[in-house]
């Protein structure tokens, strides 16, 4: 299925993904992907980034202790079906003439350890208080989103504009550090035109910027240069190497 084409779904796949709920042969071929796809990746990225900071936001709750009971019994009925599993394989090893039981009981096992996994990330999705069709419904609105690669195609910054608080919200998804004596320089590329300056970055994780639609409408691309402390002055080019650049994909809201 093309997910670009079914934006909805693509959303909601992107953040179960972030929140650990996407597993097994979906979550592999959603990963796969997103390794192909710049707009999947994108919506991954989008979604760990909102997930990453509701948990700094969120003031710590210690579990209830029949909660850390439940998932220690899971945990414990796990390996049981893990040994018996591993007794009836080596039975079966000497029979070879008996019909094998090993596969039902495998499928049944990893059943079994889907559902204490789903219920853990469950768990943990009630005590940080989250619930996915409201962050859906109340996620700030994404009409532009770019993920800024390095010259090894290694995602360092995602870029998103939200058009309803105009402003550009990037996050660094890499471990760059340009040091106290330099500052990083984001631009816009419109074709045919020389590089805009969109603004100075400072170190921090996250970082919005003021930002109108004009400013990224009809870009095809970002980028990201490594400046002297406090960027290039106003109304310069860019000076130093350019570290990160991506597509600009204009999405629909």
């Amino acid at each position: 299925m093309n997910l670009i084409a079914h934006p909805e779904l693509l959303e909601l796949l992107a953040a179960s993904h972030a929140l650990g709920t996407l597993r097994g042969g979906a979550r592999r071929r959603f990963e796969a992907l997103a390794r192909e796809q710049a707009p999947v990746r994108a919506a991954a990225l989008v979604w760990q980034g909102r997930l990453a900071g509701m948990t700094e936001l969120q003031t710590s709750i210690a579990p209830d202790p029949a909660v850390w009971t439940r998932i220690r019994n899971m945990i414990d009925a796990e390996q049981s079906a893990l040994a018996i599993e591993r007794q009836r394989d080596a039975a079966n090893a000497r029979a070879d003439s008996e019909p094998r039981q090993g596969g039902w009981l495998r499928s049944l096992t990893l059943w079994r350890g889907a559902t204490a996994a789903g219920a853990l990330a469950t768990v943990l999705a009630v005590a940080v208080g989250l619930n996915l069709r409201d962050q859906l419904h109340n996620a700030p609105a994404v009409q532009y989103v770019a993920v800024l690669s390095d010259d090894k195609d290694a995602a360092s910054m995602l870029v998103t504009f939200d058009p309803k608080k105009k402003q550009l919200v990037l996050q660094r998804v890499g471990g760059f550090n340009e040091g106290n004596d330099k500052s990083l320089q984001l631009w816009a590329l419109p074709p045919g035109g020389a590089p805009r300056s969109l603004g100075v970055l400072d170190n921090a994780p996250g970082l919005r910027l003021a930002a109108s639609e004009s400013d990224v409408h009809a870009v095809p691309a970002l980028a990201i240069t490594l400046e002297a402390k406090g960027g290039v002055p106003p109304g310069s080019g860019p000076k130093g190497p350019v570290l990160f650049k991506g597509a600009l994909i204009e999405k629909t809201i």
